[in-house]
């Protein structure tokens, strides 16, 4: 099948690395190793940050003028005929404004992924976008959560004959560098002691969430004084001064890896002891299903679809989200079991092999796809 993809909050070809683009890019890898061809329909970003009701209504009006103007296209014989339209990642904030449309027009399904409901945006300054989404929703023929706690709000907006369908998030694992030897790489490069438990933590440095993160951490950090320990921080962005300024108390105990590319991220996932994240407001939390994949377990707080990637107790371990003692509780515990540490990286491995993979997702997606075209066919 032909199927047109579209991402409202950030296209997938963006230059600006995220994981909602990391997801993005890995259903598409999805749906091509199932057979598809992928036609990305637009680029549109249709993201209100500020709640500014004029912007969304312009934001509406524009993707209804593209939406026609794909059709015409595809009516014309300019643009090749999708079977089906996928959108992926659509909340109040960025709506999809072209798919729906473009599936009425064309007669095709409607599939989503990644979808919240906040019922509290109804009549607020987010009200265009927080209607625009309960109505793609009502469109949709096929919605794919992937994140679990996002059900309950979703499943009452579906249209009659919608069918929601769980995903866990997914990867394509390589093979992780030998632990020793990454270890001997990067403790070269940073000057990191061999002896001591090594930290890593992954995450973008931007006001908001991600610096509420980084603040949990170096609260947990400073209530373990008497504890070993070294971090290695992956990340930049226009928060790292204030972030800098969080950690700068524990002074070379802390390493800057600043902003790296895959391959130097997998080398620090193989060459660390534990990732470490508080993981506030997180959809799911990318890095720490790529931390898994590389035999590296995983301290994380209990956000949004965290519990669905991280098995508390056996992969890694959970706390509540924003708690900072409870969070340096838990990791004195796995600071001071280094055994305990060993068999949650074995079975991290083991789990995303068996349960996270882009084959599995590919053959989940396809059959999926397959019956929400019969079902519109049929209907």
């Amino acid at each position: 099948m032909r199927i047109a993809f579209y991402a409202p909050l950030k296209p997938p070809d963006s230059d600006r690395p995220s994981g909602d683009r990391t997801m993005a890019r890995l259903l598409m890898r999805a749906l091509r190793a199932a057979g598809h061809e992928i036609d990305l329909a637009s680029r549109m970003r249709s993201r209100d940050g500020a709640g500014d009701p004029r912007r969304q209504a312009r934001l509406a009006a524009l993707g209804a003028r593209l939406a026609a103007r794909y059709v015409a296209a595809v009516r014309a014989g300019r643009r090749p005929a999708p079977n089906a339209w996928f959108t992926y990642h659509l909340y109040y904030k960025a709506p999809d404004w072209i798919g729906p449309a473009v599936a009425d027009a064309l007669g095709i399904p409607y599939a989503v992924a990644e979808v919240s409901v906040a019922a509290k945006r109804a009549g607020g300054p987010w009200d265009i976008g927080h209607r625009g989404t309960l109505a793609a929703l009502a469109r949709a023929d096929l919605v794919v959560g992937l994140n679990s706690r996002d059900a309950v709000k979703v499943e009452p907006a579906l249209g009659p004959g919608a069918r929601y369908e769980r995903l866990r998030p997914f990867l394509e694992p390589g093979v992780p560098a030998p632990h020793d030897v990454a270890r001997a790489q990067v403790g070269g490069e940073l000057g990191l002691p061999a002896d001591e438990p090594w930290l890593l933590a992954v995450g973008m440095m931007r006001p908001g969430a991600k610096a509420a993160s980084y603040a949990v951490l170096g609260d947990a950090l400073g209530r373990l004084p008497e504890r070993r320990w070294r971090l290695v921080v992956a990340g930049d962005g226009p928060a790292r001064p204030e972030i800098e300024a969080t950690l700068a108390p524990f002074g070379d105990r802390v390493r800057w890896a600043g902003a790296v590319d895959p391959d130097r991220l997998a080398t620090l996932y193989a060459a660390a002891d534990l990732l470490v994240w508080p993981a506030i407001q997180e959809a799911y939390g990318m890095a720490l299903l790529e931390a898994q994949a590389a035999g590296l377990p995983v301290l994380a707080g209990a956000a949004g679809g965290v519990p669905d990637i991280v098995r508390d107790g056996t992969t890694g371990m959970l706390a509540p989200e924003g708690d900072a003692a409870a969070f340096a509780a838990a990791l004195r515990v796995l600071l001071d079991d280094p055994g305990r540490r060993r068999a949650m990286a074995e079975a991290a491995r083991r789990t995303v092999l068996a349960e996270h993979t882009l084959d599995g997702a590919a053959a989940a997606l396809d059959g999926w796809l397959r019956a929400a075209v019969e079902r519109r066919r049929a209907a």
